[in-house]
């Protein structure tokens, strides 16, 4: 795959996986601190840009999100040697940005992407429930939303 090939995959996911993150981070009107501490704004960005309590208005969040998606994206990109269908590639990068880009790059889940194992991958995606140390409900049912969204469609052959 050509690396403009790459990016076209890249940003193919990043349409598919724009609004699955949004529903699942929510937009809260100003910064605050997520469940492990980290300031956060709009759909789940962090960053040294980010105050606690300041509002932020739908421009400002929406750039964040799809600058966020992108960048993980990109991070992504270099661990892997090769690109997974879109609804995969679109449920890593929800997952990268909620748990981080380096710690999906070393995971499960990556592995099994490389070895071109997508039923593999996509079990792995509900191992991701915990922050902090702690099973959050929240994220055993985002995972779970995310198997049904893109893996299940995909492993059934209707993606």
């Amino acid at each position: 795959m050509t690396p403009a090939q790459r990016m076209a995959a890249l940003f193919a996911a990043a349409a598919l996986a724009v609004p699955f993150i949004a529903k699942w981070e929510g937009r809260p009107e100003r910064g605050y601190r997520d469940p492990v501490g980290v300031p956060t704004a709009c759909y789940g960005h962090t960053g040294p840009e980010v105050v606690v309590g300041r509002v932020y208005t739908d421009a400002e969040c929406m750039a964040f999100l799809g600058r966020d998606v992108v960048e993980h994206g990109l991070r992504i990109d270099r661990c892997l040697t090769r690109v997974p269908p879109q609804p995969l590639y679109a449920a890593t990068l929800d997952l990268a940005h909620n748990a981080g880009t380096a710690a999906v790059c070393a995971s499960g889940l990556v592995r099994r992407i490389n070895a071109g194992d997508w039923a593999g991958a996509c079990a792995e995606l509900p191992k991701w429930r915990t922050a902090g140390g702690r099973v959050l409900p929240g994220l055993v049912n985002r995972r779970a939303d995310a198997v049904n969204t893109f893996c299940k469609p995909l492993l059934e052959g209707r993606a």
